[in-house]
């Protein structure tokens, strides 16, 4: 149950990108479901090894460089998805963030409830 949280709000979040941003483009529901599953994919496998081996720059950056990593990760997602566009890295970069924001709101108001339930 959790698992569906959480990519009803990573769909919820990439639309709310795709709204406020014009370069992110989701060409119907099927492209929004593989893009918040291919998303979901890339921050739990590529994200971290990412993470790692840019760990130095993080903590020179104080871990702002994370924003442009979220940005490669959401380029990349744009790459293997068709049906999801985001044009340009800086575009990229602007949906991670709007992402980031709608997905900590959305596990905010949900609490641990939805982690008990798994």
């Amino acid at each position: 149950m959790w698992l569906l949280v959480r990519l009803i709000a990573n769909a919820l979040a990439i639309l709310a990108a795709a709204y406020f941003l014009p370069g992110v483009e989701v060409k119907g529901w099927w492209p929004l479901a593989g893009a918040a599953l291919g998303l979901g994919f890339i921050n739990a496998v590529v994200r971290p090894l990412l993470l790692l081996l840019t760990l130095p720059v993080t903590l020179l950056t104080l871990g702002l460089f994370i924003l442009l990593l979220n940005g490669f990760c959401l380029w990349l997602t744009s790459l293997l998805i068709p049906g999801f566009e985001v044009h340009g890295f800086w575009t990229a970069v602007g949906g991670a963030l709007i992402i980031s924001v709608v997905s900590w709101l959305v596990t905010a108001l949900l609490g641990d409830r939805t982690r008990a339930s798994a």
